[in-house]
């Protein structure tokens, strides 16, 4: 009767689990994960990565919009349109030392580096500081709507101007 008891007892609380198939289904459920972990891994690695970058040729604009002998900077575009006597240029304002944005400063007739101390004339000349080189001249056009069109990925000689 005894025995009947616990062979009810044991019918009662379900299968007996096992050392060996303890660690079969513990085999199973980790090599489970690896393979839910790996077959995330290789989506994420075949799946395309595109980056958008915004076009390099800039629209700045029309040229009535600048003032005469102005040095205007566009924080966006990271573009300093000049305009002087001889006509419009661009500059492009990030310090060649160490990539800081640059700001005019009309008091002292200088474009300046708040970060080292760069400093550069209006034709991007370096006047002092760290800066290794001036800062580059960006080639600038007049498009067929008349407006002004600079492409930030070329650096042409300085003293081209587009005259107006």
């Amino acid at each position: 009767m005894a025995e009947e008891k616990n062979d009810r007892i044991q019918a009662e609380a379900g299968p007996t689990l096992d050392r060996r198939e303890m660690f079969v289904r513990l085999g199973l459920g980790s090599l489970g994960v690896a393979a839910v972990g790996t077959t995330a891994f290789a989506y994420q690695f075949l799946s395309p990565n595109v980056l958008f970058e915004p076009s390099p040729v800039v629209n700045m604009g029309r040229p009535e919009s600048y003032g005469q002998d102005s040095v205007t900077l566009d924080v966006d575009t990271r573009i300093f349109v000049v305009r002087g006597a001889e006509g419009f240029f661009a500059l492009n304002a990030v310090c060649t030392h160490l990539g800081c944005l640059t700001a005019w400063k009309p008091e002292i007739d200088t474009i300046a580096c708040p970060c080292h101390g760069s400093k550069f004339t209006r034709e991007g000349v370096k006047k002092e500081g760290p800066a290794p080189k001036p800062l580059p001249w960006l080639r600038m056009w007049l498009s067929e709507d008349g407006e002004l069109m600079v492409d930030r990925s070329n650096e042409i000689r300085p003293l081209q101007f587009v005259r107006v």
